[in-house]
């Protein structure tokens, strides 16, 4: 059984003072069952590297992300952060993920200065939803699964609560939706910019599921085949990944081996904190 990951080790990166155009900065691997990186941890790992390079005053208000090619899960990361901008409230970073040579991830993230403005949000009515303290853990759950391919889902660094039937070993109500609880396992003592890349990172975790859930596909369906392709997130206010947070996914369309999913994540007052898109590769045995 493979240990949890500390998060904040797995999103504190090495700067290699290297000065030229760019900033450089070495980030922890992550391994897997599978031997692929995790699109999370080249996500988390990307936006903290581009908050290393602005001003504190400035948060991430929204990130947008290309996945390239598939990297390995037991080899560093290099990111390569270029200052595109610098202007009276807002700064925009590009963000290339390396390794042996090549571009993994392209990323393009923007920072503004806080500033009053209109403010409106859909927010989300928590009556009668049931609280993560009274759903089972992973561990109650699949347990008994520790010593096989499913200790990458035990041991995560995010304590994960679905609402719905989770799809790990079958569907058993299929749909487009769903939601999940969710909290890093740490304390995060850390400011802003890392905890919206901690959600970063957490995001990738579950956006393919409802593609999968309406066409009743288990994760433990042999022969599978699923990426992330690309990534954007939005962050609208202040949160922290060591509290609970209620991530809501829905997938409104599939086709051409690709499915998209939107995902809102809400504080336990019901606020709208951030939102995510991305669109995934879905290919079933036999296609």
């Amino acid at each position: 059984m493979s240990a949890i990951p500390d998060l904040l080790e797995m999103l504190s990166l090495h700067d290699s003072e290297a000065r030229t155009q760019y900033d450089i900065f070495t980030g922890p691997a992550l391994p897997t069952p599978h031997g692929r990186s995790f699109g999370g941890q080249v996500l988390g790992q990307a936006l903290a590297a581009a908050g290393e390079t602005v001003e504190k005053d400035r948060t991430i208000h929204s990130m947008h992300g290309y996945f390239l090619r598939p990297g390995d899960a037991e080899l560093r990361m290099t990111f390569e952060v270029a200052r595109l901008h610098d202007g009276g409230s807002f700064s925009t970073r590009r963000v290339q993920a390396y390794q042996s040579g090549e571009i993994l991830m392209s990323l393009i993230a923007s920072f503004q200065v806080d500033e009053p403005g209109l403010e409106h949000q859909s927010s989300y009515d928590m009556a009668g939803l049931p609280a993560p303290e009274e759903l089972p853990t992973v561990w109650e759950k699949y347990g008994h699964l520790a010593d096989t391919r499913a200790s990458w889902l035990l041991n995560r660094p995010f304590d994960l609560r679905h609402i719905d039937n989770d799809i790990t070993v079958k569907v058993e109500d299929p749909g487009n939706t769903m939601r999940v609880w969710l909290r890093s396992r740490d304390n995060i003592d850390a400011g802003q910019m890392l905890h919206s890349a901690a959600l970063a990172f957490a995001s990738d975790y579950l956006l393919v599921e409802p593609v999968m859930r309406q066409h009743s596909i288990p994760w433990a369906t042999p022969g599978l085949r699923v990426a992330s392709l690309d990534h954007a997130m939005w962050f609208h206010r202040p949160f922290q990944v060591d509290e609970w947070l209620l991530y809501v996914l829905d997938s409104p369309t599939a086709q051409g081996a690709r499915g998209l999913t939107h995902g809102r994540f809400y504080n336990r007052a019901g606020e709208l904190v951030a939102s995510v898109a991305q669109e995934s590769m879905i290919r079933p045995p036999g296609q």
